[in-house]
């Protein structure tokens, strides 16, 4: 199989549903293996997919190679023996997608004064705590590895959030997570780049998502809500050697929202 990512061993977590499961799909159409990661296999139920095959299963019809590997990216070790798995059945880790994440009170945002404090401690422990792990550990393997032709070592692409309430009424703890993640992909990005390691991250703003509520599409400039293949289409820029001279960016893919 030949593409823009032939022979690149690429592991995305939160890859059952939504999001991930498009990078996964698109990521294999253009010649990578996948290392598949989430908390459960099949896909979750407030993210309808089109078919009921899981994502390994939607990889392998493509001819690319797959495994599912479960984790709990708040946990080091389930973090660790995901990279440790990769590495087992594919030799190396190129490419490393952090894009799992929660938003525990999507349907039912709070207030800064009512938002639960346990709340909070999970979000922060997912979605900065789980991104933190994820490059930590995908970096350290890259370190490791014989770079590519043109000297690369690796790509990490990270999902954080543009200004703004990315399309919805979100709350405090899921906006200060990822807002982190920008913060901490830049940081990264000039860690990683002796070693010519990428880092950056993917800002998706008014997308599809259970987070939404009304009347979005109306403010939106494309009068038009966007879609994870929208975002998949960055990851795959972002995981390419098109992006060879890219790296320590937060990018924002949601249509004009926030720029208006």
């Amino acid at each position: 199989m030949t593409g823009r990512l032939a022979n690149k061993i690429a592991v995305i977590t939160g890859s059952s549903s939504g999001i991930g499961r498009a990078i996964a799909i698109l990521y294999a159409s253009e010649g990578a293996s996948i290392v598949c990661s989430d908390i459960r296999e099949d896909s979750r139920p407030e993210k309808a997919e089109e078919t009921t095959l899981t994502t390994v299963q939607e990889v392998e019809k493509l001819g690319a190679k797959a495994i599912f590997v479960k984790c709990d990216t708040s946990q080091t070790s389930d973090v660790q023996n995901l990279i440790t798995q990769a590495v087992s059945h594919f030799g190396r880790v190129d490419i490393m997608v952090n894009n799992a994440g929660i938003g525990i009170e999507g349907s039912d945002p709070r207030p800064i004064w009512d938002y639960p404090e346990e709340y909070w401690d999970k979000t922060q422990a997912v979605n900065l705590r789980g991104v933190f792990l994820g490059t930590k550990y995908a970096a350290l393997q890259m370190r490791k590895q014989e770079p590519h032709a043109n000297g690369d070592r690796g790509w990490i692409v990270n999902l954080g959030s543009v200004l703004g309430l990315n399309g919805s009424r979100q709350t405090a703890g899921y906006v200060a997570s990822k807002h982190g993640v920008v913060g901490l992909t830049k940081t990264a990005a000039w860690d990683c780049a002796e070693d010519r390691i990428h880092v950056n991250a993917i800002c998706p703003g008014c997308k599809y998502t259970y987070f939404l509520h009304g009347g979005v599409e109306a403010m939106h400039p494309f009068r038009g809500i966007g879609s994870a293949k929208d975002v998949a289409r960055i990851a795959l820029f972002l995981a390419s050697d098109d992006a060879a001279w890219v790296t320590g960016i937060g990018l924002p893919v949601d249509g004009g929202y926030n720029s208006m």
